[in-house]
């Protein structure tokens, strides 16, 4: 299959883990003759109630039996769209009753993108810097990482970049701001975390200049920070709120969240002023509900902190200069992106699946399954130590 992978399949970066995965159940990736590893990041935060939970496999198996796609969003009555919607609502503020599912996490940033610009008539959108949203065009815009941009360009006009946690730099936020996006939690800047005060003058900010709060959990959602949602760390609401990755427990999904009067106005003025093809697929959506209550009768949520508060006090090590964790999204800071290649290649030869952040590139990332046990997280804390420890004796 390697032969294949390089040959004929397109390629995000020179340098692919490249290992080959034949099955994968909990918090365990199998290769051929049952080489195993440790998935210590979910598959970027997506597998938070680990692989293949036989929740999620049935629901999958019975929907598939039943039908797949009929016809494009929107237009014909699916149970797995209608349950799952009115599911999430039930778990989110009344202000954040209906949701548009699409296909992934920056369709659900392009989608919420239009939204704040149809219903304020405004085209000004506020961002921060050191930001990550996706990599379609208007995603990208709005991302606060020239990298990632640079050959793209030209991208949106009309985004202002600002500091993230500064509330001197909320004046940018003005009457003409159709909308202000953030991450609640900045994920590829490496786990940085607002202050209370920050977010609520953030919303008050919002509030009363009329720009719509955008709030990007497509990665600290369905339990990843200790919280439902990381919103709920800070007393406040979003005006329209994006999610995916774990969102269809294993399968593509992502949305945008907002009131019921707010997303009203993608339906005229034109209509199908957003539309997709396969957003909520049945098969996607039917896995999504299943594993939302997963999440919820499993308890996830209430042992998200414990699980994390533990692994962040076994990892401080002399490698470590910070660690800096919401529930159990981590990022462990080292001396330089040298150190941290080091470390996450170890871990990677003794099997276990670290990831560094591209723009955090001094931090390696963390965010094993909310279903690791005791026992596997010592496998896993194990293994990091070791690497640790051969880096420290043995640099390169």
């Amino acid at each position: 299959m390697k032969n294949h992978f390089f040959a004929h399949q397109a390629q995000t970066t020179p340098y692919p883990l490249a290992i080959e995965i034949e099955r994968a159940e909990g918090v365990w990736l199998y290769g051929p003759e049952d080489r195993k590893y440790i998935d210590l990041i979910s598959g970027i935060a997506v597998n938070n109630i680990g692989h293949c939970h036989p929740k999620v496999v049935k629901a999958v198996q019975e929907q598939a039996a039943k039908y797949m796609h009929v016809m494009a969003y929107g237009e014909y009555v699916q149970a797995p769209q209608a349950g799952f919607a009115a599911k999430l609502a039930s778990v989110l503020p009344d202000t954040l009753d209906c949701v548009y599912f699409t296909n992934s996490g920056t369709e659900a940033t392009e989608g919420a993108l239009k939204l704040a610009k149809r219903a304020t008539g405004r085209s000004h959108i506020v961002s921060f810097k050191k930001s990550y949203h996706g990599s379609t065009h208007g995603s990208l815009s709005v991302t606060g990482n020239e990298t990632k941009k640079y050959a793209f360009r030209p991208l949106l006009p009309n985004v202002s970049f600002i500091a993230f946690n500064e509330e001197t730099e909320l004046d940018a936020i003005t009457k003409q701001t159709a909308c202000v996006i953030m991450e609640t939690i900045q994920g590829d800047a490496g786990v940085r975390i607002p202050s209370m005060a920050f977010m609520q003058a953030l919303r008050k900010k919002c509030t009363e200049t009329g720009a719509l709060l955008i709030l990007d959990e497509i990665q600290t959602g369905f339990g990843r920070t200790g919280k439902l949602f990381a919103f709920e760390h800070f007393g406040i609401v979003p005006d329209i709120l994006t999610i995916g990755k774990a969102m269809g427990g294993g399968m593509h999904m992502g949305g945008f969240v907002s009131s019921r009067n707010l997303m009203h106005e993608l339906t005229f003025n034109p209509i199908l002023g957003h539309i997709t093809t396969f957003g909520g697929h049945p098969v996607a959506c039917a896995a999504g509900l299943a594993g939302l209550e997963v999440v919820l009768e499993e308890k996830l949520v209430d042992s998200c902190e414990e699980k994390g508060a533990w692994l962040e006090e076994q990892l401080h090590h002399p490698l470590v200069k910070e660690i800096r964790r919401k529930g159990m999204m981590f990022a462990i800071e080292m001396e330089n992106a040298n150190v941290v290649q080091q470390v996450v290649s170890r871990c990677l030869e003794n099997g276990a699946i670290t990831f560094w952040f591209l723009s955090c590139p001094e931090s390696f990332r963390l965010a094993p399954p909310l279903t690791i046990s005791r026992a596997e997280s010592e496998i896993a804390v194990g293994i990091i130590r070791e690497a640790m420890d051969h880096v420290l004796t043995h640099p390169q």
